[in-house]
């Protein structure tokens, strides 16, 4: 018996293992959907119900975090040596900050929602750039101007001519999701069809 436990959690431990490695091409939208079979279902599922394109939710995920689960951002450092506090809270695939994350579960219901699941990170991007259309009156599908508004926040997006780092990164998230969005035109019959047989 206690050997049928530890067999148990080992293959449990793999399975949680396996969900969390990235994708091996994160910059191709077929390979990352092919390699993780269950990340279409939830990001389609994410584009029917609040109306971001799958490119974009993607898009935004690949300059976050290139796909890292356990993203964080680097730690400051004092004196340039000594390793000191991280500048954010931000954390997993979407990069949500903690008072966000909270506010997202809070407004879903999504109460057991985290942020190193690939699910929840597509359904908070989904929730956030529908807010965003609603606050700021930003289309889902403008890709430069919903990263501004998800990078600075709602208030601040006002501010971000003034910051050419911010309009760098837009700009990459606006030029991978055109990427995604060509790549998926090939698979996505074939992603469409699979998605029902997959749980």
């Amino acid at each position: 018996m206690q050997n049928f436990k530890t067999n148990l959690f080992i293959i449990f431990f793999l399975i949680l293992s396996g969900c969390s490695t990235i994708p091996s091409n994160t910059s191709n939208s077929c390979s990352i959907f092919s390699e993780k079979n269950f990340w279409y279902k939830h990001a389609k599922f994410s584009e029917q119900k609040w109306g971001t394109p799958i490119y974009i939710q993607l898009a935004i995920i690949k300059v976050e975090s290139n796909f890292d689960s356990q993203a964080k951002p680097p730690r400051q450092k004092l004196f340039k040596i000594i390793p000191y506090k991280r500048p954010s809270s931000s954390f997993g695939y979407s990069q949500a900050v903690k008072g966000t994350w909270e506010l997202y579960k809070k407004e879903t219901g999504n109460n057991l929602a985290v942020r190193t699941r690939f699910k929840d990170s597509v359904d908070f991007i989904g929730w956030y750039t529908n807010k965003t259309e609603s606050i700021l009156k930003i289309s889902k599908k403008d890709a430069f101007r919903q990263y501004i508004a998800y990078h600075e926040g709602w208030g601040n997006y006002k501010n971000y001519k003034k910051n050419n780092k911010i309009i760098d990164l837009a700009k990459k998230v606006e030029k991978q999701s055109n990427i995604y969005k060509e790549q998926l035109k090939k698979c996505e019959s074939s992603l469409n069809r699979n998605k029902y047989i997959i749980f």
